[in-house]
């Protein structure tokens, strides 16, 4: 009796009839993910952490580690702006 059993689904040994290469021709891949190096499983929150510091230190573009800096320092002066953070305390009293 069938009523109980799971159905198993059909399976097929189709390959593409036009496609002449190596690899699965149905793996979706981003065509950088052979030069990042924080492409997948980096285990834990720590490993993401040091593989993409490891990824900004190793960066050829120095242009782009400044424009990255330049923008992290004004998100964060509008952040203290608007918490009320008084940034009098970075200037000498005269």
């Amino acid at each position: 009796m069938g009523v109980f059993k799971a159905k198993k689904n059909k399976k097929f040994s189709y390959t593409p009839r036009h496609y002449k290469g190596e690899g699965n021709p149905y793996e979706i891949k981003h065509k950088f993910d052979d030069f990042r190096t924080t492409v997948g499983n980096n285990g834990g929150l720590k490993n993401k952490f040091v593989s993409a510091w490891d990824d900004y230190r190793n960066n050829a573009d120095e242009n782009a580690n400044r424009r990255v800096l330049i923008i992290v320092s004004i998100l964060v002066l509008i952040f203290l702006f608007i918490i009320g953070f008084d940034l009098s305390i970075f200037f000498p009293k005269s």
